[in-house]
């Protein structure tokens, strides 16, 4: 993966934290997944949002929208980079930097970051920086009108779920495990689902036959 955000030890520790929100037991986890990379390349700039219809690399963004979305990322970047510091400080009062903990210690650093203390202020110096270029066109995958409203642990949760399901061409979900943890076997590509040859029907309704086609064999 050669677009990468973090330094190693922000990896690392980012990597530790993912494997607690979806930890491996009996299935894969975030670090079977490849949660890090989608997260680390999501970071490296504005260059990996949308991805081609045709399932080949990404959209290019231009003018306003490259604008919105290098605003947006800024305020991730810093949210993260402070993250890792504060997960490091609350750390050391166990005894060490937070990835050196045992998977207990880990999650007790993470609920003592969950308090919400300082979070509506920081959130609202967010929406402040962000509304100066406008909203730019959301993508379903990283639901970006939540993201700058987050604090670093809910946010941490977001984008573990999403590198974990999301479609591989995101750089998570490895090998489709997020996927087969659930039973969703997914399209073979997104060209397939932008071309309508690919529907989900089967798995959220319970008549399913598509509309117009009843009757028909």
């Amino acid at each position: 993966m050669s677009a990468t955000f973090f330094d190693p030890h922000q990896r690392a520790t980012i990597a530790a934290a993912m494997a607690r929100m979806i930890p491996t037991d009996d299935t894969p986890g975030a670090a079977e997944a490849g949660t890090i990379d989608f997260l680390d390349r999501y970071l490296s700039g504005p260059g990996y949002v949308y991805a081609a219809p045709d399932g080949n690399g990404f959209e290019v963004l231009t003018g306003r929208r490259l604008e919105a979305w290098t605003e947006r990322l800024d305020v991730v970047r810093a949210r993260y980079v402070a993250g890792v510091a504060a997960l490091d400080a609350a750390a050391a009062a166990r005894g060490g930097r937070f990835v050196d903990l045992g998977p207990e210690d880990q999650d007790a650093v993470l609920h003592e970051l969950e308090r919400p203390e300082g979070r509506e202020q920081e959130a609202d110096a967010a929406r402040a920086k962000v509304a100066l270029y406008g909203a730019p066109v959301e993508t379903a995958l990283q639901q970006t009108s939540a993201e700058v409203d987050l604090g670093f642990v809910p946010l941490l949760a977001l984008h573990t779920r999403q590198g974990f399901y999301a479609d591989p061409v995101y750089g998570g979900n490895r090998d489709h495990v997020g996927w087969e943890v659930i039973g969703f076997p997914g399209p073979a590509s997104l060209a397939e689902v932008h071309q309508g040859r690919y529907t989900t029907i089967d798995y959220f309704a319970e008549d399913r036959v598509h509309p117009g086609t009843e009757g028909l064999s």
